[in-house]
């Protein structure tokens, strides 16, 4: 690894490995482009981190640089750390996948929910893509006031039968689950790990934050349908009506989670190399990873405008979304931050910015990055 930096990157700076200069080529090219105002991207390869770089600025007067302790909203990515916690609490022998939720969370059962499966959650095939009775938005900050009628929901459509994404309530569902099995929210879960990602930030910590600049449009979810309605288009279909420091500290694990790229590659690390965490201890049992990649419903999607083949909470990467090797896996955030995980080459990388864009998968930055690094790789 040697010291990084770049003319064409404002603020440049980082570490990368001789081999992989290509990739920040790559990350310079968006910037020329000006696709960027804020980014980093970092790479784990078997064990090492080869590429930890970043540039640009923090907020939108261009007047504070990005630096090492920038963090920044990743929203829908952050479920790649559901992933992980979910799977480590499988392994512990506190969950299981094919067990119902109602057998942990027993007031869930309501309204012909008593057989979906945790699988069925994570895979997102569970009826849960959002809530059809409307609220005011700021309820989204009260766990309490979403976990009550998410337990008193009817599914949307029947579960397992077809695959419709759900932005926000599946992050309720897998944290009130693994808070009753762990006795911790996700943001505890989290910084029990030690490492630069959150779930619910305040103080200090939301100080290192960057503002996140807002797409120049909306996405495009495809033809319209209710489901796509009422987990998007709704009034109450994300939180509103709040102050940003509220949000920020609240916990809403589908979409809020703040990150930099590094400690998420690093977060997801053991996903891609047996389980083990940077270090050698192993989190995660062999079996219970083959349970977390296996396809579990693949389909055109109810809610994005994809046709998705899902594991046990990430992406099968059919689409090419996260590189060329159709046997990685990866999850995407609104507005363009990635992770991808690849067991096959023991890789995890993470990209993530404060410029966003309509992506909601498939960033054209984020693709650039990647391509560039599986090049390196041959």
């Amino acid at each position: 690894m040697s010291e990084w930096t770049d003319a064409r990157v404002p603020n440049a700076r980082g570490e990368l490995a001789e081999s992989f200069y290509s990739v920040a080529d790559a990350f310079a090219q968006n910037f020329e482009d000006e696709l960027e105002l804020g980014a980093n991207f970092a790479v784990i390869l078997d064990g090492k981190l080869i590429a930890n770089i970043c540039g640009g600025y923090t907020d939108r007067k261009k007047e504070t640089p990005w630096s090492d302790d920038t963090i920044t909203c990743i929203y829908s990515t952050g479920k790649s750390v559901l992933t992980l916690l979910v799977a480590r609490a499988v392994s512990d022998g506190l969950l299981e996948y094919d067990a119902p939720v109602s057998s942990v969370w027993p007031e869930f059962a309501a309204n012909g929910k008593s057989e979906i499966t945790l699988a069925e959650v994570v895979s997102h095939q569970a009826g849960l893509a959002g809530l059809r009775d409307e609220m005011e938005p700021q309820t989204w900050l009260d766990w309490d006031a979403i976990t009550a009628r998410i337990a008193a929901m009817a599914p949307l459509w029947p579960p397992g039968s077809k695959n419709g994404y759900s932005p926000q309530l599946s992050g309720f569902v897998i944290g009130e689950v693994l808070r009753r099995v762990t006795r911790k929210t996700v943001g505890a879960l989290i910084r029990d790990y030690d490492i630069d990602v959150y779930c619910g930030v305040s103080g200090d910590v939301a100080a290192r934050a960057s503002y996140m600049r807002k797409p120049p449009a909306a996405p495009d979810l495809g033809a319209l349908n209710e489901f796509k309605k009422i987990a998007f288009l709704k009034r109450w279909s994300a939180p509103g009506r709040v102050a940003i420091e509220d949000w920020m500290a609240a916990e809403l694990p589908a979409s809020n989670m703040h990150a930099n790229a590094r400690a998420l590659a690093e977060m997801v690390f053991p996903l891609a190399n047996g389980g083990a965490v940077m270090g050698g201890e192993q989190i995660i049992r062999e079996d219970v990873l083959r349970d977390v990649f296996r396809e579990r419903i693949r389909g055109d999607d109810l809610v994005l405008p994809f046709n998705l083949s899902w594991s046990a909470g990430l992406m099968r990467n059919i689409n090419a979304h996260f590189g060329p090797n159709e046997n990685a896996f990866g999850h995407a955030g609104f507005g363009g931050s990635c992770v991808v995980i690849d067991p096959e080459n023991r890789l995890t990388a993470a990209y993530v910015m404060n410029k966003m864009s309509p992506s909601l998968v498939g960033d054209p930055r984020a693709m650039r990055l990647i391509e560039a690094l599986y090049d390196c790789l041959q």
